[in-house]
């Protein structure tokens, strides 16, 4: 599927073993497992993947063997952001190397706070020194500075800079999807935002609820596309509670763990997150109507 037309991508946990280890085994079955519920692209080493917890190499390696298992079947993403301009364009170049990468995800620089000029130099610097297409990633409640819509749609006029992860609202993705050139691929980040961002042009989402309920939010867009909106918004209702329950403790520990209950071994979330208590795992359950096996 081409990327432009993937419109769930999930941004795919990585799966550890019992000593917090890369569990490469486990690998391949949580990829067969998303792409045979909804999952029409993967986001490889994304917040979701517990990227300020994994290495150097152990980022690279997890690429390589991620992009192997995809071999094309769907668009595969990587993150490649950091708060370093000269280190994020170093990295990006060594995934150049890799093959079967689509795009690479890049967040804004965290932790530094740059103000829009200094936001705006960092992804045309990346986008100078790469021929990778990449993705903007804009989260401010992680990195404590938003990037401005203004600049975003000044950023869109580099050829390789082809999209946003944004997660600053339908406001902030009704600027950029109107005032940005056909074909610039607008993703909300936010779950909950999945229908009405669709609704106001956005390509899709970029989601960690579509590990758990990727088929329903596809049959949801396959409602939507077919004109059905009132049903299409009813499907969006019921959502809304199980997504939220997905983020009720600290993501992607709740992810992981219903995925464990479902039989699709991811192993523990690494520290700083911790796994959820006893109460939480029921709670969550019980929202998605799942039992605890």
């Amino acid at each position: 599927m081409s990327l432009i037309k993937a419109r769930i991508i999930t941004a795919m946990t990585t799966p550890f073993n019992e000593k917090g280890q890369l569990d490469y085994d486990k690998l391949e079955p949580l990829i067969d497992y998303l792409l045979a519920n909804g999952s029409e692209g993967l986001v490889i080493g994304g917040t979701t993947g517990e990227s300020p917890t994994l290495s150097h190499d152990e980022k690279l390696e997890l690429y390589k063997k991620s992009a192997e298992i995809i071999n094309g079947r769907v668009p595969v993403i990587v993150g490649t952001g950091t708060n370093s301009t000269a280190e994020t364009i170093s990295f990006t170049k060594e995934v150049e190397n890799i093959k079967g990468i689509d795009a690479v995800l890049v967040v804004a620089p965290y932790y530094n706070k740059p103000n829009q000029a200094g936001l705006y130099a960092h992804f045309e610097a990346v986008s100078k020194n790469t021929d990778l297409p990449i993705i903007i990633y804009n989260v401010p409640s992680r990195t404590s500075v938003s990037i401005d819509p203004t600049t975003t749609i000044r950023l869109a006029n580099f050829k390789n800079i082809i999209g946003i992860k944004e997660c600053m609202g339908l406001d902030a993705m009704s600027e950029i999807i109107e005032k940005t050139k056909d074909g610039f691929l607008v993703y909300t980040g936010e779950d909950n935002l999945t229908f009405p961002a669709k609704c106001i042009g956005a390509t899709g989402v970029i989601s960690v609820a579509s590990h758990i309920l990727g088929n329903q939010m596809k049959d949801m867009y396959d409602l939507l596309g077919k004109g059905k909106i009132v049903e299409a918004a009813n499907q969006h209702r019921q959502l809304i509670p199980k997504m939220n329950s997905l983020f009720s403790v600290p993501s992607p520990a709740p992810v992981k763990m219903v995925l464990n209950t479902l039989g699709v071994e991811v192993g523990s979330v690494r520290l700083p997150l911790v796994d959820c208590t006893k109460e939480e795992i029921q709670t969550i359950l019980n929202s998605l109507n799942l039992t605890n096996k």
